[in-house]
């Protein structure tokens, strides 16, 4: 039988929350379904701004993810004070976005969330230390974000899965 970890939820942050942090949300939900998980990973994505709230995922990005066989359907939303209750891990895809995160965090009395950056789930030195944002850039910008999200995800998810009673920090 497989292990299933407590209930553990994830938010990914990018500034938008149409590029990055969608598509991060889109690879670890896939991996939750892979693993019939569904019932105790909860994976959502925001932004550190509102510009695009209520937008579907740059249209790009839903290409290049669709090559993969991934559905990004979620809604562009910005963070919000409650995320820092509601999740245990969110996950900045840079550091701007981390400093942001942080600042915030310390505004809030008992936040339960941990805020770690995206790379510190990369396991060699070959990617960036920030997930760069491919908006402005070409389509090999989304292709690169994308293989750096899939080498992040699994590790993400196999750390969730090692707290199995609910207590343990991440």
């Amino acid at each position: 039988m497989t292990h299933l970890p407590a209930p553990r939820s994830v938010l990914f942050v990018c500034m938008g929350n149409i590029c990055r942090s969608p598509a991060a949300e889109g690879v670890l939900q896939h991996l939750v379904v892979q693993r019939q998980w569904e019932s105790v990973i909860g994976v959502d994505s925001a932004g550190t701004i509102d510009y695009h709230a209520g937008e579907l995922p740059d249209a790009r990005m839903r290409t290049a993810a669709a090559r993969r066989g991934l559905n990004l359907t979620s809604r562009a939303r910005q963070v919000r004070r409650d995320d820092f209750h509601l999740f245990d891990l969110i996950v900045p895809m840079d550091r701007s976005n981390l400093r942001y995160l942080e600042t915030t965090a310390e505004t809030i009395p008992d936040a339960r969330a941990q805020v770690r950056l995206l790379s510190r789930f990369l396991n060699d030195n070959r990617w960036p230390v920030d997930v760069p944002d491919p908006y402005y850039g070409g389509a090999d910008g989304f292709e690169f974000v994308l293989d750096m999200l899939e080498a992040a995800c699994p590790h993400i998810l196999d750390e969730l899965s090692r707290f199995g009673d609910g207590n343990q920090k991440l």
